[in-house]
């Protein structure tokens, strides 16, 4: 069969589907703004290797387990939720003094480009939509007939398109203009990320739970 065309439409999805708002683009933003570019671009490698994690299961058979097991994709939701929620709480609880600006020297040192990189990979890793949008894809998509060389490119390259677009994101949101301008909107601006990120928890507790 033809690499190419399944390549181009593979790429094409996931294209549309990481460019969608989500816990994802609410992490980059938040760290892009208090933090810097460094943190940012941390937490973007995290959220790209993220994207491994759902392709091992996808080509090995767990996401298929999820599929077939909704109790195991609502335990898989719940947990999601509950860091979502973590995180948003963090967010709600930080003050005018967390925020780092020009005339700090190391805003490297607020949270720790470890920190910054686990958090984007369980945030990408515990996405129960990105666990969906990877059965479909394997599912549907992708031709059974596809040799497991080409499923592996596929996997590789949307993990590396995934950490350069959040990576772009992050040099994009750190230009001085646009920094100056969030950042002055103190220390508002990441509560409004934790109301967000909140919400985001909720919405996966309520799919969770109405299913049951």
């Amino acid at each position: 069969m033809s690499f190419w065309p399944e390549f181009l439409l593979v790429a094409s999805v996931h294209f549309v589907a990481v460019a969608s708002p989500g816990p994802d683009f609410a992490i980059i933003l938040r760290y892009a703004v208090r933090y810097g570019v460094k943190v940012a671009l941390s937490a973007s490698i995290g959220i790209g290797l993220g994207i491994l994690l759902h392709v091992a299961y996808s080509l090995l058979g767990i996401g298929l387990l999820l599929q077939t097991t909704p109790w195991l994709f609502q335990l898989f939701s719940l947990c999601a939720a509950a860091y979502l929620a973590y995180i948003g709480i963090q967010a709600l609880r930080s003050g005018p003094g967390v925020a780092s600006g020009p005339d700090q020297a190391d805003p490297v040192a607020a949270i720790g480009l470890w920190q910054s990189f686990r958090t984007g990979l369980l945030t990408n890793g515990l996405n129960p939509k990105a666990t969906l949008f990877f059965l479909a894809l394997f599912a549907v998509i992708i031709s059974p007939e596809t040799p497991m060389s080409f499923k592996i490119i596929y996997g590789v390259y949307m993990a590396v398109a995934t950490a350069l677009w959040f990576s772009l994101l992050s040099f994009i949101l750190t230009r001085q203009k646009i920094r100056s301008f969030l950042l002055n909107q103190g220390y508002w601006f990441d509560r409004l990320m934790g109301i967000v990120l909140l919400a985001l928890a909720m919405h996966l507790l309520y799919s969770a739970l109405k299913t049951l």
